[in-house]
């Protein structure tokens, strides 16, 4: 069980992904993200650093890798299909990558689960995660 999506950024991907890593730092996603509160005293790139979006998604970073610009997450609890009780092992993935042709960047973001007792979890997350990307690309433009 997973989830798939991508987009291409007008931008370096220096720049895509100084914005994208900073676990606790959203603001280029005005659209979907509502509220991005801080939890815990880990900085913002330190692997346990944690955060809940919107007031009901906590999340944790799991890794945070430099060299191949990408990351992971999981998110630990939240509303309906991302509850704890209907959804285990959620693990979240961002990778940048250049694209050398115009200096544009391809953002691949995908997730997977262990457990989805209703089956509602991809259908939950594929829109946010484009509308993720969508205003990552308005961002830059």
């Amino acid at each position: 069980m997973g989830c798939y999506n991508t987009a291409v950024i007008n931008a370096p991907a220096g720049e895509v992904w100084n914005a994208l890593k900073n676990f606790h730092d959203w603001s280029w996603s005005k659209n979907v993200i509502t509220s991005l509160d801080i939890v815990g005293d880990k900085g913002p790139n330190e692997v346990g650093a944690k955060r809940v979006l919107n007031g009901g998604i906590p999340e944790t970073l799991l890794s945070v890798d430099e060299a191949s610009k990408s990351l992971t997450y999981s998110i630990d609890d939240g509303p309906a299909d991302l509850s704890k009780d209907n959804m285990e092992g959620y693990v979240g993935s961002i990778t940048v990558y250049p694209v050398t042709d115009d200096n544009s960047t391809f953002v691949l973001w995908t997730s997977k689960w262990e457990a989805d007792k209703s089956g509602g979890v991809a259908d939950f997350c594929n829109p946010i995660y484009q509308a993720l990307l969508n205003d990552l690309k308005s961002h830059f433009s």
